[in-house]
């Protein structure tokens, strides 16, 4: 989707409250959001979706403050990015991130040797390199869109990446991958 095509739907559902629009907009991003915070609650798909749908939530009812600034899956990840740290905020009190996230890996099967160890090696990130990792390896998001989501300097962006990157290359390689 390009951008006069998301500004166009944007309008749709603010100037009109288009519903339509607002599903067309959904359904073009809802798999890389779903995506982000999968990774970000490591493999726990049904609070994923959780997360997801009240990201979809808050992104219709504050849809009016996006400002065209940053494309539309840009602002999204922003909000997505939000939700998770507000949940993962509002549970530190009872269980930690590493936690809820080996609680969820568990409670699924995951098929995929490769995508248990990748999960695994999530889990060895703090929370932003994660953040940082999953929107650059996975999500294909540039550095300056990384500091934007995060609100992280893009030094500091860089260095979390050069950090993750290393500490799950080093947790592959000890796993027999090349």
């Amino acid at each position: 989707m390009n951008r006069a095509e998301e500004i166009s739907l944007v309008q749709q559902v603010t100037v009109f409250h288009d519903q339509r629009a607002f599903g067309k907009l959904m359904r073009e991003y809802q798999s890389p959001v779903r995506r982000f915070l999968l990774s970000q609650t490591l493999g726990d798909s049904q609070l994923s979706d959780d997360l997801a749908q009240d990201t979809f939530v808050k992104a219709y009812t504050h849809i009016d403050q996006f400002q065209g600034k940053s494309s539309f899956l840009t602002w999204l990840f922003r909000i997505a990015y939000n939700v998770f740290y507000d949940y993962v905020r509002g549970r530190k009190s009872t269980l930690d991130l590493e936690t809820t996230a080996v609680r969820g890996k568990c409670s699924e099967r995951i098929d995929s040797t490769l995508r248990m160890d990748i999960y695994e090696a999530l889990q060895l990130l703090n929370h932003s390199e994660r953040v940082c990792i999953t929107l650059q390896l996975m999500e294909g998001q540039p550095i300056d869109k990384i500091s934007a989501i995060t609100e992280i300097p893009e030094n500091t962006v860089k260095s979390h990446l050069a950090r993750g990157k290393k500490k799950m290359a080093n947790f592959l390689r000890a796993n027999g991958y090349g």
